[in-house]
């Protein structure tokens, strides 16, 4: 069972899809970035590719490179939510705003 919410919970997590987003990488560009070990970027990038916000394929020319590529459609159920929050938190200022109309 995937959990996109928890693994987008992560600041690094975030920030790894974000950089993933402007150009596809190998773990080991992805992990000169952080200020931690390759392992435990490697981490971080399996959470992601458990959850489907990221593929990872052997590169064809040199086997050892695993390349890294961003998968956005499976942000599209935190999407949902956050529309519902936004509906929620809308109807309750205009509920606000007809209130106060009514006491001036």
């Amino acid at each position: 069972m995937t959990d996109v919410f928890k693994a987008i919970a992560d600041p690094t997590r975030r920030e790894i899809l974000l950089s993933l987003a402007k150009n596809p990488e190998n773990v080991n560009t992805i992990s000169e970035k952080f200020n931690m070990s390759r392992p435990a970027v490697s981490k971080h990038i399996k959470i992601l590719s458990d959850n489907k916000l990221v593929r990872i394929e052997t590169d064809k020319s040199d086997n050892r490179q695993r390349n890294c590529y961003v998968q956005l459609e499976a942000l599209s159920e935190v999407n949902v939510f956050i529309k519902q929050l936004q509906q929620f938190w809308e109807s309750k200022l205009d509920g606000l705003g007809n209130y106060l109309n009514t006491i001036e």
